[in-house]
C-alpha cells in the first residue's frame, strides 16, 4: 500500500479551501453527476433522507439534493470543509467523523459515497459495505464511484500525492450481494461524467 493512504485525512484538511474552489469551479463535468444525481433520488422513490459519506464542502453534490427536498446527513473528516457546510446549509446536519468507523444507530433512504470510497485503501473499501448495510434502510439507495479496475493509483494535489485505489468489479459485485444490496446500473469510465466508474444499487427490502 503507498504510503499516501495513511495520509489522504490529513491532506483534505490542509488543502481543504483550495480542494473547496476547484471544486465549485469546475463545473463543467457537474451536468453528467447531475444525472446520476437524478437516478439516485428516482430510486430512493419516496424517501428524502440522505447519508452523504466524505460530503466535502457540500457543493455541487450534496447541494443538489438538498435543493430537490432531500434531508442531508453529511460526513467528513475535515473540520474546514464541514465548516463550509455549515455556512451554506445551517439546516442541515454536518458530522465530523472517519467513514471508516461511523456508527450512527440511524438508516437512511439513500447513501452517497461520491469520489471518497476510492481515496481508501482495499482493506478499509471491503469495511465500508458493513457501515453501508447499518445505515440502509429496506429499499436503500447507494451510489458511490471506483477506479476501473483493481490496483492503486496516486495522483496529485496541491503539490501531495493524492492516493486512489479500486477493487476489482466483481468483487465489488460480491461484496454488495454479501451485504444485502442489487446493482442496479453500472457504468465504467461513463464518458458522460468525467470517466468516472459509478455504481447504483438498492437495498434489499
Amino acid at each position: 500500500m503507498h504510503d499516501s493512504a495513511r495520509h489522504i485525512v490529513q491532506l483534505y484538511q490542509r488543502h481543504a479551501q483550495a480542494w473547496d474552489r476547484g471544486r465549485r469551479t469546475h463545473t463543467r463535468g457537474f451536468e453528467g453527476e447531475r444525472v446520476w444525481l437524478q437516478r439516485f433520488r428516482q430510486l430512493m422513490g419516496d424517501g428524502h433522507l440522505v447519508l452523504d459519506l466524505g460530503c466535502g464542502g457540500a457543493d455541487p453534490m450534496a447541494s443538489h439534493l438538498i435543493d430537490n427536498g432531500c434531508a442531508l446527513t453529511g460526513v467528513d473528516s475535515s473540520t474546514t470543509l464541514l465548516e463550509l457546510c455549515q455556512q451554506r446549509h445551517a439546516n442541515q446536519r454536518w458530522i465530523h467523523a472517519d467513514m471508516r468507523t461511523l456508527a450512527l444507530n440511524e438508516d437512511f433512504d439513500g447513501i452517497l459515497a461520491w469520489n471518497s470510497l476510492f481515496h481508501l485503501a482495499p482493506d478499509d473499501q471491503r469495511a465500508m459495505f458493513a457501515v453501508f448495510e447499518r445505515h440502509a434502510r429496506p429499499g436503500c439507495a447507494l451510489m458511490f464511484t471506483s477506479g476501473p479496475a483493481a490496483g492503486e493509483a496516486i495522483g496529485e494535489f496541491e503539490g501531495e500525492a493524492l492516493y486512489h485505489a479500486s477493487l476489482d468489479p466483481g468483487e465489488y459485485c460480491t461484496l454488495l450481494d454479501t451485504h444485502g444490496f442489487e446493482v442496479v446500473r453500472h457504468i465504467s469510465e461513463d464518458p458522460d461524467c468525467c470517466g468516472f466508474t459509478v455504481w447504483l444499487a438498492r437495498g434489499l427490502d
